[in-house]
């Protein structure tokens, strides 16, 4: 017999993957309690939104997506959560349609939270202050046919001048290295091939399990059937040798790194309350070039912070270009209320913020396109993907994460292929053909 459905749920998600990720877990917890995803245009009976608070930006889209989402359905139930829900949480019940609004701490427990909804139709408002935010909440969202994200971490204890994360997540946690590996194991069994790492601050793992980054990684290499791992993002303070040598000889671990820098200025880190100088990061793209000289590396970089003056960006922008790296994901910094940055007096104004936006992500398209000319002609292992709807072309990416276009053919999505990279396009992919295993013999 199948399960009754209670009533079906529309889910919005906004922010980063680690969002994404946590938006299949809540799918799974409200499925258990008889809650079916809304499939099509059907009107749901449940609206979910998963809300990021990085930037003030995204504390307006997060509001523009709650009133649209009521506007097209006005009976349907609003339940808002995530970390613009943590940080605004007065300000998401105000608006009129809101009818449940959720703590990161109280996520796990939204199916109960709508079930006692619909039984007294009273709104909700329950919220964990930062400080008392304890529950790991285990996710794992597949992406697309291929590509899993595994939250391994959240939370985060560096209180960086700028960043509002730790008061919107909590302190550092995370998941055992047995439960990862039971979960690693279930998308191995479901036919996954790839997992991305993430959580908030993943090199900071093991706290309250007295485990190490490390160790996990090591046991995940191990897990049969999974052919790929990449790790999100490592604070460079975190990113040891030891860890850099493992991936060098991983089975698994593909060689790309994402590794934020914030600024090439050391004046502005200090300002930021980074744990790190330039020098350290330096170090630390000298040490991977070392052990795994093809390996793609992506930086994070904000401008236009308070205290950054000109000659503090002239400083960070000459840096960055002698670093052998090889994307610079730019943005411009956004103030926060109640982050000690506001204390701080020199102000970037809007323009400028763009003008140095600009240039840093012209650098970053000649140090990604010197990297992707380096590897033409040459062969690199490719993971397809499943290609949309009547695509002309099918997408994957190569071991050191250069995105390549192939012809479409079903029997290679889902697996990893030799491919010969040909050409560069303006959006730097790469046109490529499959070796045949004819071709190779």
């Amino acid at each position: 017999m199948g399960t009754c459905v209670k009533g079906t749920v529309k889910f919005e998600t906004l922010g980063c993957k680690l969002n994404f990720s946590e938006t299949a877990t809540l799918g799974s917890l409200l499925a258990e309690r008889g809650y079916a995803t809304v499939q099509g245009d059907a009107v749901p009976d449940v609206c979910v939104v998963n809300t990021c608070s990085v930037t003030e930006l995204a504390d307006k889209k997060c509001r523009q997506h709650i009133r649209s989402l009521i506007k097209r359905y006005p009976d349907a139930l609003m339940v808002v959560t995530g970390c613009y829900a943590q940080l605004k949480a007065t300000e998401i019940a105000e608006i009129p349609g809101v009818d449940i609004v959720l703590g990161n701490e109280q996520k796990l427990d939204i199916a109960q939270y709508v079930d006692q909804w619909f039984a007294q139709r009273q709104a909700v408002l329950e919220v964990t202050p930062h400080n008392d935010i304890r529950r790991f909440s285990p996710s794992c969202e597949c992406g697309d046919r291929t590509r899993y994200f595994l939250k391994v971490q959240d939370g985060c204890d560096y209180f960086c001048s700028y960043c509002t994360i730790p008061m919107a997540r909590g302190r550092s946690r995370c998941g055992t290295i047995q439960s990862l590996v039971t979960q690693a194991r279930e998308v191995a069994a479901a036919g996954g091939k790839e997992i991305v790492i993430t959580g908030v601050n993943i090199g900071d793992y093991g706290k309250n399990t007295g485990e190490r980054f490390i160790d996990l990684i090591q046991a995940l290499d191990e897990v049969e059937g999974i052919e790929r791992y990449r790790i999100s993002s490592l604070e460079p303070d975190l990113l040891s040798d030891e860890l850099i040598a493992f991936c060098a000889q991983s089975r698994a671990f593909m060689p790309h790194f994402h590794i934020p820098l914030q600024s090439g200025s050391d004046e502005v880190l200090r300002l930021m309350r980074r744990h790190y100088d330039r020098q350290l990061f330096a170090d630390k793209i000298a040490k991977i070039r070392e052990l795994i000289p093809h390996c793609f590396v992506g930086v994070d970089v904000m401008v236009g912070t308070r205290g950054e003056t000109p000659e503090c960006f002239d400083d960070s922008l000459q840096f960055i270009a002698s670093l052998d790296v090889q994307h610079l994901h730019v943005f411009p910094y956004s103030e926060r209320p109640g982050t000690a940055a506001l204390r701080i007096p020199y102000i970037v104004d809007q323009k400028t913020k763009q003008e140095r936006v600009a240039q840093m992500l012209e650098l970053s398209d000649r140090k990604q396109r010197a990297f992707i000319e380096r590897y033409l002609g040459t062969v690199r292992p490719v993971l397809m993907e499943q290609p949309g709807a009547g695509a002309t072309v099918m997408h994957g990416f190569t071991d050191n994460y250069i995105r390549v276009n192939v012809q479409p053919c079903d029997r290679l999505v889902n697996k990893v292929v030799p491919v010969r990279l040909k050409s560069m396009n303006p959006d730097l992919s790469v046109d490529a053909e499959v070796i045949t295993e004819e071709a190779q013999q």
